[in-house]
């Protein structure tokens, strides 16, 4: 009632009536039996009717899944906390609290409208969404109705105001569908962790390849190849095997020190 009438009943000592709740509603649900079944669709695993799930403009998995990187990083943050009694300094300056009260309630004073050039726009949208989980089949973790179409009306409509702009543009309507596709990937990436496993020289070389390429650079030392891949759970074995595979095959060059250029 709360989440499609916005309203909420109440009797008690006799009494009967109706209460407004026009607001958002973020929830979060544990898995039915203390672990997620990645076969299941989310539905099944927190145990919560498709149709009540479909009411939720936007759903993200989140899993605890084994990493050396972050499972030390939270020990070293947690260790910080019990230690100093608070968390550590962030390497950012934060938004002040009185600030962000401010901007968010001059945002909510908008009621953006969504002009009639992007309705088609919209539709076509949400055919096209309609679509692709036709021909995902049995592989599709949500369902699109036309609810769908109302959450993407929503999304638009509050990215407007987060620019203080009383129409929806098509950059809001952009982000909107971004939003709801990546929170679908969210729940389609579990089905793909079933599919055939990375053998270790090749997630070995991709490991060492999305290092170098998230910091711009052609050049890995040996030293921090060692380090990185021993951080994700791989052996020296395993990493000089990747090493001599891929130097002759001409991906990068190896110098006495066997530090790694790419070519």
């Amino acid at each position: 009632e709360v989440m499609e009438q916005q309203t909420v009943s109440i009797a008690k000592a006799g009494i009967t009536t109706t209460l407004n709740a026009r607001t958002a509603v973020l929830a979060a649900a544990n898995p039915a039996y203390g672990r997620y079944n990645i076969s299941a669709t989310p539905q099944e695993n927190i145990n919560l009717p498709a149709a009540l799930l479909s009411r939720f403009d936007l759903m993200w998995l989140i899993l605890d899944v084994a990493s050396s990187e972050s499972d030390i990083a939270l020990a070293h943050h947690v260790l910080h906390v019990h230690r100093e009694g608070k968390p550590p300094e962030l390497s950012f300056t934060p938004i002040a609290s009185a600030e962000l009260r401010a901007y968010i309630a001059h945002a909510r004073s908008f009621e953006p409208c969504v002009p009639e050039e992007l309705s088609n726009y919209i539709a076509s949208a949400y055919a096209e969404m309609r679509q692709d989980e036709i021909e995902q089949g049995e592989k599709a973790m949500g369902y699109t109705t036309a609810r769908t179409l109302l959450s993407i009306l929503r999304l638009s409509e509050a990215l407007a105001r987060l620019r203080w702009a009383d129409v929806v543009i098509e950059d809001d309507v952009n982000e909107a569908l971004r939003l709801m596709k990546m929170s679908k990937v969210s729940l389609e990436d579990t089905l793909q962790d079933e599919g055939p496993k990375v053998d270790p020289i090749t997630a070995v070389y991709m490991a060492i390849r999305d290092w170098a390429d998230a910091r711009g650079t052609s050049e890995v030392s040996y030293e921090r190849a060692t380090a990185l891949l021993v951080s994700k759970g791989h052996n020296v074995a395993v990493l000089d095997a990747c090493l001599d595979e891929y130097a002759s095959l001409d991906v990068w060059l190896l110098d006495s020190q066997r530090n790694i250029t790419f070519v």
